[in-house]
């Protein structure tokens, strides 16, 4: 197994904070992102590298046996048990050498199986199976696509994978796909995927997990008399009375106009309207004396 310099491939140095690493790993993503190049092979082995680099030093578990063992990390639980059993006198023979380094390889194929052929033989003779490596991936969507559950095939490591994106879906959201990660080794099971979602919101409508916030003008004649007005919401119009002297600012809430709720089919969270009254301009000067006469009146009555 070829060793990948990671810390290299993110172009993150190995004292890099988790958020450095995030942030490399993204910018590459976009950067590299087979719907950004199409048909580009060598993007799409930079794309496959820095997922199986963000998936390896994204997470400070993996990223520490990395540090530690190199390209065999996968293997490190195997190994410190092993070395547990040569201390307490059981099976193997102790071996010797610096193993500081990253080529973990020649020294794991003696302990587990020799000459047999690397990591077949464990305890006892039994045949070890190790499960295959995790992927990381990032989809960009814009809100209106996480709107309605929909199917979208991707392409992972040369492989597309139709799946299915359930409504309600937030922004950083990380789903599983089971079994479409790396192969495993002798038998082992296959790694799973990993599915990020980064929802951009070109929206006039503010999120906030399944309820939705909308600022909408009020022109102070149907503020002040009442009416009834019509309103885009998300997935079309809805009419709204309003009541005669509303104020700036007021919030009203239509039940059931927000975002779908995560996996709860047909349930959809509220729509937050708030109110913001216009003040007229460009008055004619028979408007403004109506204004002044009407000041006139709320000052004698107050």
């Amino acid at each position: 197994m070829e060793y990948k310099d990671y810390y290299k491939i993110l172009g993150v140095p190995k004292t890099a904070t988790q958020n450095d690493i995030k942030k490399a790993y993204r910018k590459l993503a976009r950067k590299y992102h087979p719907d950004v190049n199409p048909n580009d092979k060598a993007a799409e082995q930079n794309f496959k590298e820095a997922n199986e680099a963000n998936e390896v030093l994204g997470d400070p578990e993996k990223r520490k046996k990395y540090d530690q063992y190199g390209k065999d990390w996968q293997h490190a639980e195997e190994f410190e048990k092993q070395k547990a059993q040569q201390r307490q006198g059981r099976t193997y023979t102790q071996s010797s050498g610096d193993f500081g380094g990253h080529d973990f390889s020649d020294f794991f194929e003696s302990m587990f199986g020799g000459a047999s052929g690397g990591f077949s033989r464990g305890a006892g003779g039994r045949s070890v199976k190790f499960r295959g490596q995790d992927f990381n991936a990032e989809l960009r969507l814009n809100l209106r696509d996480v709107y309605k559950s929909h199917k979208q095939t991707l392409t992972v490591n040369g492989k597309n994978i139709r799946i299915t994106i359930p409504a309600g879906v937030e922004n950083g959201q990380t789903i599983k796909i089971k079994g479409h990660g790396g192969p495993g080794r002798n038998g082992g099971p296959h790694g799973d995927l990993y599915i990020t979602f980064s929802v951009e919101n070109d929206t006039s409508f503010k999120r906030e997990g399944s309820n939705l916030y909308k600022t909408v003008d009020l022109n102070i004649y149907k503020a002040v008399l009442g009416g009834e007005i019509t309103i885009n919401t998300f997935d079309g119009k809805a009419k709204l009375k309003v009541k005669p002297e509303t104020q700036n600012g007021t919030v009203v809430k239509l039940r059931g106009k927000g975002f779908p709720v995560y996996k709860k089919e047909g349930e959809f969270g509220d729509l937050f309207v708030t109110y913001q009254i216009e003040t007229p301009t460009k008055l004619s000067s028979k408007e403004k004396a109506l204004f002044q006469e009407l000041e006139a009146l709320h000052n004698k009555k107050s």
